[in-house]
């Protein structure tokens, strides 16, 4: 299933901690780093061992470390070592393959889910998409990114989020998920990001509050027509391969050939994120 719905939550509070694990989000996002203020680092540790240690109760969960230049990087890396296999790591501020291969080594066998948070880290994203098989995603960490290119606004991000998005299908990755969008009353704006992020590539969000997660669900799923489309294109294509023809006219005039196929798929399979 395709993970649309991400929820950020800091492990700093064990009761927000408790509830995100009951929460409808497809994902669970432990946050050890920019949501916990460095006077409560190592209380977010204990507290993320003691709830994840038992496992995540069926539950996809990723726990957010702190970054390696940090006094805090390898007692966090070590936590994640200690529990079960199939906690992710995420990792912030990726910009070396050999930062990722060391974790790999560290974490063996452990998905990590990467963060690019900087102009270097845009430019070598398809390198750190390759740097190790246990790159399960990659992602953009906005915030930062505006701050170290000097940006305002949305438009300042379009390349790098293109860039991104093709660092992780030339990887063969999952597309990745949009950063969190920080006003948490505006559904509204949510909801037109999520619609102009689906356009460059984009598929799911992560959240910093459970009542983004509808509308974020909302966004990404396939529309009536889409399915409808798809669908289509499955069945006029699929007996036109048959019958050894290339391509198919609609009575709109539209031309489907066997390369929408897979988009067809992928649009059908997005239903079961539903």
């Amino acid at each position: 299933m395709t993970p649309l719905t991400l929820l950020y939550v800091p492990a700093d509070r064990p009761d927000r901690v408790t509830k995100a694990l009951a929460s409808p989000a497809d994902v669970v996002l432990v946050d050890l780093e920019d949501a916990v203020a460095p006077s409560r680092k190592a209380e977010a540790r204990e507290n993320a061992a003691e709830l994840l240690a038992r496992g995540p109760g069926g539950r996809a969960v990723q726990v957010r470390i702190n970054h390696a230049s940090t006094p805090w990087h390898a007692d966090d890396v070590a936590l994640v070592a200690s529990l079960p296999a199939q906690v992710g790591a995420r990792i912030p501020k990726v910009e070396s393959a050999d930062e990722v291969r060391a974790l790999a080594a560290a974490l063996p066998g452990r998905p990590l889910h990467l963060l690019v948070e900087s102009a270097l880290g845009v430019e070598r994203a398809f390198e750190l998409a390759t740097a190790s098989p246990q790159v399960a995603s990659l992602g953009l960490g906005e915030a930062d990114l505006r701050s170290d290119l000097r940006v305002d606004g949305d438009e300042g991000l379009t390349w790098a989020r293109g860039r991104v998005v093709v660092a992780a299908r030339a990887a063969h990755l999952p597309p990745p998920h949009m950063s969190a969008y920080t006003n948490v009353r505006d559904l509204d704006g949510l909801a037109d990001s999520c619609r102009a992020g689906r356009a460059l590539g984009f598929c799911g969000r992560t959240a910093i509050h459970p009542r983004q997660l509808d509308t974020i669900r909302a966004a990404f799923l396939p529309s009536a027509s889409e399915v409808a489309v798809a669908q289509e294109v499955l069945a006029r294509v699929g007996d036109a391969a048959t019958e050894g023809v290339g391509a198919v006219a609609l009575e709109d005039g539209t031309f489907l050939d066997v390369a929408m196929v897979e988009r067809a798929r992928w649009v059908l399979g997005l239903l079961g994120a539903g």
